[in-house]
């Protein structure tokens, strides 16, 4: 009777074995989980910003607000019959 118990022992040893330290771990299973998550999250980000950089694209391509817009910001571009007006603020002037 006792070879019995001891068998059974040791077959429950060895499938506990595999259960915490073995492949597929339970160990291994939550790092994977954590991995999964935090990759979902960064496709989600990158999701995002395909987006916007479709819209933007898109916009480009057939709008012609967005590119009049870049001229303006980005190049310093002013329109015929413009004037431009750059306004610097002093550190030292007291707003009201």
């Amino acid at each position: 009777m006792n070879y019995i118990i001891a068998f059974l022992l040791f077959l429950l040893v060895i499938l506990q074995y595999d259960l915490w330290v073995g492949k597929g771990s339970i160990h291994e299973v939550r790092q994977l989980e954590t991995a999964i998550q935090q990759q979902v999250k960064e496709n989600f980000g990158l999701k995002e910003r395909n987006d916007t950089l479709q819209a933007e694209v898109i916009d480009l391509k057939y709008g012609l607000e967005a590119i009049e817009e870049r001229a303006r910001t980005e190049l310093g571009m002013i329109r015929e019959d413009e004037v431009f007006f750059h306004i610097i603020e002093t550190k030292n002037e007291v707003k009201k």
